[in-house]
């Protein structure tokens, strides 16, 4: 199932998708009320998804609507927490021109990114005022459906309702300017987060789970210009559910939190302009950026003017990064070796 958040003008709600047209998931299941994202209906009941699944395949009535006639909000409005991970090791070493440290190759290592601004499908996203080097990250995100604490790998795809299309939003100058001190990525990931067009259920997807991977093809346009080609999302060297066990380890996770693997091969602009690809430029306003996964959907949003700009705002980056040389990985190929 494809499990959204629609608006008509009157405020969010949970749907899902049947077909081309949206079904109303409150009148679906007859909750006492609004749902109004697809973490209410996780936390609504445990076997919540499954009551949507029966109702659907016992034709129970409810409200709908085309899908051309709402809008699609993220399917999570405000997620509990995003932690955003880094798995793919083409990314992690920017195609084999930098080394990482042993820590990555042992462990699946993340940050948490910022729940407070998320947005969905087709919506404007400010360039961040105090930025100059703005950078897309195609990413899967997984959503968890309920809550564990010390969840083990073998068990982790039980604790996942479902996946996404994740877009990390990266300020380049600000990132290396703050993570020479250490500590981060923290300024340089705080102003958005993309998160869409809706949730696919883990079972929709099961055809492309093998081994703990998601073997999707994964590209990106901007402005409608190709910049990634059918990256291999079965190239992570991390699994799903070692990243569920990580995050929930002395921990906790719960109905709606965020799971991002990271960028995947290729899938940021560096990596693009690596690969030769001629159009290939840190973005600016007015461009148009398009996600798309296998079996999962299209992601687009659009780069709005910056709001407040201030040329002698103090917290700016002290110089921009060195752009990376075009065509300088035009022939690299990863492949994946498990140490």
């Amino acid at each position: 199932m494809k499990l959204l958040t629609y608006d008509t003008g009157t405020g969010p709600r949970c749907g899902v998708l049947q077909d081309d047209r949206v079904v109303d998931v409150t009148a679906l299941l007859g909750a006492p009320q609004t749902l109004r994202d697809v973490q209410a209906l996780l936390e609504w009941d445990a076997t919540s998804v499954d009551q949507v699944r029966d109702a659907l395949a016992r034709d129970v009535a409810a409200p709908a609507l085309p899908l051309a006639r709402v809008r699609l909000r993220a399917p999570i409005l405000q997620p509990p927490t995003v932690r955003d991970f880094m798995i793919f090791e083409e990314h992690a070493t920017a195609q084999g021109t930098r080394q990482r440290q042993e820590a990555w190759y042992r462990m699946p290592i993340f940050y948490f990114s910022n729940p407070l601004r998320i947005f969905g499908p087709d919506a404007p996203i400010p360039y961040p005022s105090a930025a100059a080097m703005l950078d897309y990250e195609l990413e899967i995100g997984c959503i968890i459906g309920r809550s564990g604490i010390n969840v083990r790998e073998a068990d982790a795809l039980n604790y996942i309702a479902g996946f996404c299309i994740f877009n990390d939003w990266s300020c380049r100058d600000i990132q290396r300017d703050e993570s020479s001190v250490g500590l981060g990525p923290a300024k340089g990931k705080d102003a958005a987060s993309s998160l869409g067009p809706w949730l696919v259920t883990t079972d929709e997807l099961a055809p492309y789970l093998r081994d703990g991977r998601l073997h999707v093809k994964c590209s990106a346009k901007v402005n409608g210009d190709i910049w990634l080609q059918d990256s291999d999302g079965g190239l992570a060297y991390h699994t799903w559910g070692a990243m569920v066990e990580r995050a929930s380890w002395d921990s906790r996770i719960v109905p709606g939190d965020v799971l991002g693997c990271g960028t995947v091969g290729g899938g940021s602009i560096g990596e693009a302009i690596r690969k030769g690809y001629d159009t290939a430029r840190f973005l600016e306003p007015g461009d148009v950026v398009e996600m798309e996964v296998e079996g999962i959907g299209v992601l687009r949003n659009r780069i709005d003017p910056k709001v407040n700009a201030d040329p002698g705002y103090r917290y700016r980056a002290k110089e921009q990064p060195p752009l990376p040389e075009r065509g300088s990985a035009k022939d690299y190929r990863y492949e994946l070796r498990i140490r």
